[in-house]
């Protein structure tokens, strides 16, 4: 089926929209800002997921963003089968790899393999903003 601009702009709309494909749908080439992806919030700050769906390489990619609040984290330090990166690019905290934690703020770059013990948690009084892109390989 051949898709026209019409179609190609409401699907992207919808995807903005929602903040992932849907069910069995494939993850194209977007962009997306945040102002175009609607926040879930959590008591823990809010939360925003640009794409969440399988890609020609990939079982499952997830690109988010968090805003935690002072003194929260999203959940306590877990593992998960797939390979993620956090990028925090505002304000302070903590990550744990493995029960280690280290003091993190801007330029922060984490990245785990899967199903390795990990966690985020704010340590500052400000929001702290960090980036997180999850994938799991078809070769997985």
């Amino acid at each position: 089926m051949e898709m026209n601009r019409r179609s190609l702009l409401g699907a992207i709309a919808l995807l903005a929209a929602a903040g992932k494909t849907a069910q069995g749908a494939e993850v194209g080439s977007i962009l997306l800002n945040q102002n175009q992806v609607k926040p879930d919030n959590h008591p823990f700050g809010p939360q925003r997921t640009y794409c969440e769906g399988a890609t020609p390489g990939l079982k499952n990619l997830v690109v988010g963003s968090l805003e935690l609040k002072a003194g929260q984290e999203p959940h306590p330090p877990h593992t998960h089968p797939d390979e993620e990166i956090i990028v925090v690019t505002e304000g302070t905290g903590q990550i744990t790899l493995n029960g280690t934690a280290s003091n993190v703020g801007p330029g922060a770059v984490m990245y785990v393999t899967p199903n390795y013990l990990h966690g985020i948690r704010n340590t500052g009084k400000s929001p702290l903003t960090f980036y997180y892109i999850k994938w799991i390989s078809k070769a997985a």
